[in-house]
């Protein structure tokens, strides 16, 4: 990984638009700092499209959407896209999957989630699972004291022989029934929402992350960008970002913000 110094003045000026992760990428601590949404305000102001790629639920993206200065939002690693369009008081919200699928998806993570409970000690149903459409949310370090990685690769490998997909974040490993990541998704709201193919247009967009589950993004954007925490995950990162900050989490953002605002200038 380069440092973020090294990204070129005329590649961050081709950059139009940023993806970013939430956890320990805007969030610092847990907590979403003023300079972390000042640098998302800025970001937005200045023209660039913004869109968190998140593992974060339905109901917080929803929020997310309506209240933040972001031009939508991908939840659940994948599962949805929401998009508010304020002129017209519209808010989209479109599921990969159909809902009898996903109703049907509920009952088996229901059963995955009591395995992992008896099988794990220690392990806790993340707090925002209530407000989740379609996944399994599983705390190993949000509000649990948190485990070692050998339990998180124990919850990991129960979820996969379930059949289920598993990916670690910061803070949760999420599981879920279905063929589809934060790229898949990214794909398909891009094209439906703003007529771009981002597979010929990837040059043009940075996404932003720390942890493995940002893997399938940081090994398709060439502009990739880690915050300087990922060096946590580095041994478990099936694809690393091109480049790194100086800083952590939303201060790591925000200098990602400032490098490609300063370039426009």
């Amino acid at each position: 990984m380069k440092a973020l110094s090294e990204f070129p003045l005329e590649a961050r000026r081709r950059i139009r638009g940023v993806f970013t992760d939430i956890d320990d990428t805007m969030t610092t601590d847990g907590k979403l700092t003023a300079r972390a949404y000042a640098a998302c305000e800025h970001l937005h102001d200045a023209g660039f499209m913004v869109v968190p790629i998140t593992g974060r639920p339905a109901g917080w993206c929803d929020h997310i959407a309506r209240m933040w200065p972001v031009d939508g939002v991908v939840g659940e690693n994948g599962a949805f896209y929401f998009r508010y369009e304020t002129a017209k008081r519209t808010l989209t919200k479109r599921f990969l999957l159909p809902d009898r699928e996903r109703v049907a998806n509920r009952r088996r993570l229901d059963a995955l989630r009591d395995e992992i409970l008896t099988r794990v000690p220690g392990t806790a149903v993340a707090s925002d699972q209530l407000y989740r459409e379609a996944d399994l949310a599983i705390d190993y370090c949000e509000d649990v004291p948190e485990l070692k990685r050998e339990a998180v690769g124990r919850i990991v490998a129960i979820m996969t022989a379930a059949g289920a997909t598993a990916k670690v974040s910061s803070i949760h490993v999420n599981g879920w029934f279905g063929a589809y990541d934060k790229l898949s998704m990214t794909r398909i709201m891009m094209a439906e929402c703003f007529n771009t193919d981002i597979d010929s247009a990837r040059e043009s967009f940075v996404f932003i992350g720390d942890s493995p589950n940002d893997a399938p993004m940081f090994g398709f954007f060439p502009n990739a960008v880690g915050t300087a925490n990922v060096r946590r995950f580095e041994d478990e990162l099936d694809a690393a970002p091109t480049y790194i900050t100086k800083r952590d989490a939303g201060a790591g953002f925000a200098e990602l913000a400032e490098a490609l605002i300063e370039a426009r200038r």
